[in-house]
């Protein structure tokens, strides 16, 4: 297994599949998973020619599961670790929920110059907490609660999350077993430490100023029916915070719309990489 190692000793996990010389793609998975998580993409991309990469978050799948470094920065900052070990160059960042706020964060904070263009999907900016910027946000217990449910019964917590993230609680949904075992295998495999302390950096970082900062083509993907990162406070912002964006909303369509509808996503998200 292929791993880099930050500058504060961390060892990160990653994936590099395909052709060097081919355009790279790099995926940013979302709490509390890992890159496995990205599979119906990265065989789809890599059958196109593309050079597919993703990397396990710190304290995720396999990479370290450390004490430290469970924030907005340090993600970021493992993230350019990747991009310069492997000294990419014109890659795509895809990013879905946190892995949005740290695709964001990380060019925000490392700059556009390694990057071509960006996808956001069911993306947590520009933040998620209620605050005075941003009303319509979710109210601290929310995530009070998240908290309670990874420290008290991950895995059952877990499993019950699976069906709001897929929206498999709506009317005539068609429910995978294989997905939520998936789900909950990928959330087990990391640190219930950096789970728990995941949860402020994915609902209180405040993405504002990255998004601005954006100046890359920029594709927002979310579902309309998202029950996770309710699409109002999130991608409706996003998308106007960032010069240029462009928002794809898909009607019905839950939180984890990549992995039940690649048939969709996968497509347009073709599409907006060759236009």
């Amino acid at each position: 297994m292929s791993y880099v190692t930050t500058k504060d000793g961390v060892q990160i996990f990653y994936k590099d599949w395909g052709d060097k010389s081919a355009q790279p793609i790099v995926f940013s998975h979302g709490w509390p998973l890992s890159s496995d998580d990205w599979d119906a993409q990265m065989i789809y991309f890599l059958q196109k020619g593309y050079r597919v990469i993703a990397h396990d978050r710190r304290g995720h799948g396999r990479s370290s599961q450390v004490a430290t470094g469970h924030d907005m920065d340090h993600y970021a900052d493992d993230l350019a670790a990747v991009t310069e070990h492997l000294n990419l160059k014109n890659a795509i960042h895809v990013g879905h929920s946190t892995g949005g706020g740290e695709v964001a964060h990380y060019i925000g904070r490392h700059g556009s110059k390694r990057v071509a263009k960006a996808v956001l999907i069911s993306a947590v900016p520009p933040i998620m907490l209620k605050t005075a910027a941003y009303p319509g946000g979710l109210p601290i217990d929310v995530f009070d609660g998240i908290r309670a449910g990874v420290a008290n019964n991950r895995p059952q917590f877990y499993k019950d999350l699976t069906i709001p993230f897929y929206g498999f609680n709506r009317p005539n949904a068609k429910v995978s077993e294989g997905l939520r075992e998936h789900w909950v295998y990928q959330g087990m495999m990391g640190s219930v430490l950096a789970h728990y302390e995941g949860v402020k950096a994915f609902s209180e970082t405040d993405f504002t100023e990255d998004l601005k900062k954006i100046n890359v083509p920029t594709l927002v993907i979310h579902g309309d029916d998202d029950q996770i990162v309710p699409i109002g406070n999130s991608a409706l912002l996003s998308s106007k915070l960032i010069k240029g964006a462009q928002l794809k909303v898909y009607p019905g369509l839950s939180h984890g719309l990549f992995a039940t509808h690649p048939e969709l996503i996968n497509p347009d998200m073709l599409a907006f990489f060759k236009a």
